[in-house]
């Protein structure tokens, strides 16, 4: 028996055992039920309607009764556990008379009904991440997750109450005009021009002199396009790979020095999306720093510079890019040993997520490749990215990327490609990312999955509030990375995360009796804000884990494997640096 069947076959027995797990939790474990208690900045309009900001835009309130009315209060909730019954409602929005200071304020809540399974929550993403690692096989890892937390939440009808729904969502048709049609069409067109070995061929005439100059391109493209997450992944990962590729660089230094400029560099140039959407989940009551949206947005910049993870994974690809990295795991040295060596941009048996299409040019004879047909796309997407964020507040990354393609294939018949030539392309486009497609969807109904199963609930039960303050950060650290890794979303740990941690951290801060109870609360917010990108920059079930491979033409897993121990020796130097600033200045 060889090592892939037997991997395969413990795979199998390995899954059989969780979904028949699951199947017995869903059927005969009655759920525990708990009550998130979310403080919100409650304001009126000019009819005296109640409101809150929620994703950068008003959220209307129905009806808000008094919390001791409420049927989701902790009296209530303890009951229905107690005798196994589904609370009534699900959600109530709440008023309270609190003193502050000589004066009294009425207090908003919102009040959300959650459920767990204990530990058993986990196990979903627990499943689908195992068996990527044992199979190296991400779509039916991915597949075997979403199973198994179908069966937890007993939805047998698979197709039609997971699968299906979870592609009518917005963020599934946002994947597939995105990632599959323009994105997939703009790379097989500049594939069919010759535009982006255009591009390569002028990059190493005029700038790059080798590996490290095409990483320090890497690095400085993933500083400049701060925007962050899935564009600045996409971004550069396609804008390098060809220049990349052609000075021997492997695909797997490639792909960690593209994700880890993605999200870490968002957090610290945060002039982006990111300040509005995490300051709705800040909101502390009697918290005078925190009181506006002005104030939270303020803190969130107060932040940045204790962001230590974020500052340690740039720092750390930028030594790898001029190749003086202390900190090297065996797999990447063995990557870069590799490539030098033999000029195998992937290891063997590597499976990379850009189909062979996508790898090199296909320009049809007589047809003259031009530098010009990859900058002026390119260009195109920049300006409307930033220009829509300037004007409206959040990129348009559609808009960008739709004109870019359509300014691409302009370009191509204008300069004489015939129309036939040109569809050829961009069907080679759509068939070299459809993999990637695929598990970017996967990946997205996984966390959906995980997060009704009640995980990110669970985890964060655990943690409770009997600990020593200077350690309540390197918890929160861990915390958010055990739930973003498991759902494989920064953005989504935070909604997790921070209405727990900011009212946790206050609280601590008064227990404690703390001279400086607003920078501990500062470092509390890093933490949450580090380990969240921490998990999903490292999780193989993560948007842009994904499309760093996917944009690099890197396994997914060679990927996962060789950034992990860079990125875990920056979560621990965050850790360190947290516990020490929290003991000396707190």
């Amino acid at each position: 028996m060889t090592i892939r069947h037997f991997q395969q076959t413990k795979s199998f027995w390995l899954f059989m055992i969780a979904l028949m797990a699951a199947f017995y939790v869903g059927r005969y474990v009655p759920p525990t039920w708990t009550v998130e208690k979310v403080t919100i900045d409650v304001k009126f309009d000019k009819k005296g309607r109640p409101f809150y900001i929620y994703k950068e835009k008003p959220k209307y309130i129905d009806n808000i009764i008094p919390f001791e009315k409420a049927g989701l209060n902790p009296d209530a909730i303890s009951i229905s556990n107690s005798e196994r019954k589904t609370p009534a409602v699900k959600e109530e929005f709440t008023f309270h008379i609190e003193k502050a200071g000589d004066q009294l304020k009425k207090v908003y809540y919102q009040l959300i009904a959650k459920r767990h399974f204990q530990f058993w929550s986990l196990l979903p993403a627990l499943m689908a991440v195992i068996l990527c690692w044992l199979t190296r096989e991400p779509v039916t890892s991915l597949l075997g997750g979403i199973f198994t937390g179908a069966v937890l939440l007993g939805k047998y009808d698979i197709t039609n109450q997971v699968l299906v729904s979870s592609l009518m969502t917005e963020n599934a048709a946002s994947v597939l005009v995105l990632y599959l049609w323009l994105l997939g069409g703009l790379l097989g067109i500049w594939s069919k021009t010759g535009a982006a070995q255009a591009f390569a061929d002028l990059m190493t005439r005029h700038f790059v002199r080798g590996p490290k100059t095409a990483k320090l391109v890497a690095w400085s493209l993933g500083i400049i396009f701060f925007q962050g997450g899935t564009i600045s992944t996409v971004l550069v990962g396609t804008t390098v790979k060809p220049i990349a590729d052609k000075e021997k660089v492997s695909h797997e230094e490639l792909a960690y020095i593209v994700d880890s400029t993605a999200s870490p560099i968002a957090s610290q140039l945060a002039f982006n999306a990111w300040p509005g959407y995490v300051q709705a989940f800040i909101f502390v009551s009697g918290v005078s720093w925190l009181a506006t949206e002005a104030d939270r947005i303020t803190f969130f910049f107060k932040s940045v510079p204790f962001c230590f993870y974020a500052i340690f994974a740039v720092l750390f690809t930028f030594l790898l890019s001029i190749e003086k990295s202390p900190f090297l795991g065996r797999r990447m040295k063995e990557a870069i040993s590799r490539v030098r060596e033999t000029g195998k941009l992937d290891a063997d048996g590597a499976e990379p997520l850009s189909a062979r299409e996508l790898q090199s040019s296909h320009v049809p004879e007589g047809y003259k490749a031009h530098v010009i047909e990859f900058f002026v796309p390119l260009f195109t997407l920049i300006g409307i990215a930033i220009g829509t964020f300037i004007f409206k507040g959040s990129p348009e990354v559609l808009w960008a990327f739709g004109a870019s393609l359509l300014v691409a294939m302009g370009l191509a018949l204008i300069r004489g490609m015939s129309l036939k030539d040109l569809i050829a392309g961009f069907n080679e486009g759509l068939k070299g990312v459809v993999l990637g497609s695929v598990i970017l969807l996967l990946a997205i109904t996984i966390g959906g999955i995980s997060k009704e199963a009640g995980g990110g609930i669970f985890l964060s039960q655990l943690l409770g509030e009997k600990l020593p303050y200077w350690l309540l950060p390197v918890m929160l650290q861990v915390l958010t990375i055990i739930i973003s890794f498991s759902t494989g979303t920064s953005w989504g740990t935070y909604a997790v995360a921070f209405p727990l941690a900011m009212p946790l951290s206050w609280a601590v801060a008064n227990a404690n009796n703390l001279s400086h109870p607003e920078f501990f609360m500062t470092i509390c917010f890093a933490a949450v804000m580090d380990g969240s990108v921490y998990g999903d920059q490292c999780s193989p079930i993560s948007d842009t884990t994904v499309l760093s491979s996917m944009c690099t033409g890197c396994d997914l897993m060679d990927h996962v494997k060789t950034q992990l121990p860079q990125a875990s020796i920056a979560a621990l130097l965050a850790a360190i640096c947290w516990t020490l600033l929290t003991l000396i200045f707190a």
